[in-house]
């Protein structure tokens, strides 16, 4: 079993690089492979609403950092997205890939146990949280939780992993994960039927 999980922040090994780390290594102890892809510094596309891939099926700005999200997002069995703190919400970049991400492959997606992290250097984290839970709750999958809200405190380089509570949250968080994880492998049961939105059913009458 594989988690995608995905680093919103401009710093490769930052803040939010360190929370997630924490985390893969909880899952490693739990025998589940994890997977951290950086977004980045380059400018990123936003969704432009252009609907096209409902027609085709992929984004039109069919970049290189899209196609390995839509990859990974294929292959996984669960998602991990975290962020630093911009102005309490994540980070601009981040928000404009996971619009395209969710628009044209969350099919690939739903299901899937899904969590957030948010990082800060003094608050905002609770926004931030929230905003990226929006992206798993309108797409049918089971959102993960730890016995706080996912986030964890740091401003330095690395001071994060000094968060000792911040810290013990994400274990159980990771821990969580990999329990649902393995209960939805073991289950013979099928996913619920997904009756189509009336949005979605608009939208496909316009662009036919």
């Amino acid at each position: 079993m594989k988690v995608l999980m995905i680093n919103g922040s401009p710093h490769v090994t930052g803040n939010t690089y360190e929370a997630l780390k924490h985390m893969a290594d909880t899952f490693r102890e739990e025998g589940i492979e994890a997977d951290i892809v950086h977004i980045g510094t380059d400018p990123i596309q936003g969704c432009i609403g252009c609907l096209n891939c409902l027609q085709s099926g992929t984004c039109a700005y069919n970049d290189p950092l899209f196609k390995l999200l839509e990859a990974k997002a294929k292959e996984c069995d669960a998602l991990v997205v975290g962020s630093p703190v911009y102005y309490a919400g994540p980070t601009g970049s981040l928000c404009a890939i996971l619009d395209r991400l969710f628009c044209a492959a969350g099919r690939h997606l739903s299901f899937k146990p899904a969590a957030s992290v948010s990082v800060c250097s003094r608050s905002g984290s609770s926004a931030a949280f929230d905003r990226l839970n929006k992206y798993f709750t309108m797409n049918n999958m089971p959102v993960v939780s730890s016995h706080n809200w996912n986030s964890a405190i740091g401003s330095l380089p690395g001071e994060v992993t000094t968060d000792r509570e911040g810290m013990e949250v994400l274990r159980a968080l990771a821990r969580n994960m990999a329990w649902l994880m393995r209960k939805i492998k073991a289950s013979d049961e099928e996913n619920p039927k997904k009756e189509e939105p009336e949005s979605a059913k608009l939208i496909r009458w316009f662009i036919s």
